[in-house]
């Protein structure tokens, strides 16, 4: 069911599911996805007596910003800004939180800095938390080539790109960062309609942009949780990360394992053979199943 809720700067608009006195899980999508992705896997978290909330994020879809002055600011910190914002306006105290791409680093953010809000945390990808200070330090050939669209949207060139081809642009990513997912037309179509959100390709560019230092200011009301975020803050939640051998976007599926440390809590790793970067949506039992192995 659609519902809408005003929560710091934006109505967020999500989807709820499963009992209401339900233990909460929160599923965060990714760039360029949207709540089409926890379709599956919300299913089988509602049938397990657990209450699901999946927001669209902000940019996607029907959530929009509450004041046209506000920023349009994809960092990092804003976005986990608006998932505690989301916990505070529905009065959730303790919640499940899971998620990959953007929804995951929000997910993670929230675990190091506000422990005391989240029962677990389901992360794809590992410990994915911008190091900020360092992003102009380069990273392997490797790991360069396939950061591409984000050096395409650097420019002005690349704005322009994502506002004329964004349905394109998105869908050509679906099939790099996913090689081994045969999708179709209509399920790409249903997640591409959130494109369409008004603030969507500001708050895209502005993402990729704020992630190297330098290149754009951040949001002056999140800057404390950037400041905090440089320290590159542990997670001492019960947390399980989650990784596919197919990902496009990763370099090896065992970058995850690389930043244990980043996890100082109970943590364990899993691969899942073949699937790519959009990991509940290619395997939603598989993300079910991890969520409700968390203690």
């Amino acid at each position: 069911m659609l519902k809408h809720i005003a929560a710091g700067v934006l109505d967020i608009a999500y989807e709820e599911s499963g009992p209401a006195s339900g233990p909460p899980v929160i599923l965060s999508h990714g760039f360029p996805y949207d709540v089409r992705a926890y379709d599956e896997a919300a299913v089988l978290l509602a049938a397990s007596g657990r209450r699901v909330l999946v927001p669209y994020l902000r940019g996607y879809g029907p959530t929009r910003f509450l004041k046209p002055e506000t920023p349009r600011s994809g960092e990092q910190a804003a976005l986990a800004a608006d998932l505690l914002a989301f916990m505070d306006a529905l009065a959730i105290p303790k919640a499940t939180l899971a998620g990959y791409d953007w929804g995951g680093r929000a997910s993670c953010i929230v675990s190091a800095l506000w422990p005391e809000r989240v029962r677990g945390l389901i992360t794809g990808n590992g410990y994915n938390v911008q190091n900020i200070p360092k992003s102009l330090e380069p990273a392997s050939p490797e790991a360069e080539h396939r950061f591409w669209y984000q050096y395409y949207l650097h420019g002005e060139r690349g704005r322009a790109g994502l506002t004329a081809n964004r349905y394109e642009f998105c869908k050509l990513l679906w099939r790099l960062w996913s090689p081994n997912w045969r999708f179709d037309e209509a399920t790409y179509a249903r997640t591409a309609s959130s494109f369409d959100n008004p603030d969507f390709v500001e708050v895209v560019v502005h993402s990729y942009r704020h992630r190297f230092k330098g290149l754009a200011p951040g949001d002056s009301a999140v800057a404390a949780i950037e400041k905090k975020l440089e320290a590159q803050p542990s997670i001492a939640v019960p947390a399980i990360s989650i990784d596919g051998t197919g990902d496009g976007v990763t370099v090896t599926p065992t970058a995850a394992m690389a930043s244990h440390p980043r996890f100082s809590g109970p943590f364990s790793h899993r691969l899942i053979p073949l699937v790519g970067h959009n990991l509940p949506q290619e395997a939603p039992r598989e993300f079910a199943d991890a969520i409700l192995s968390l203690p």
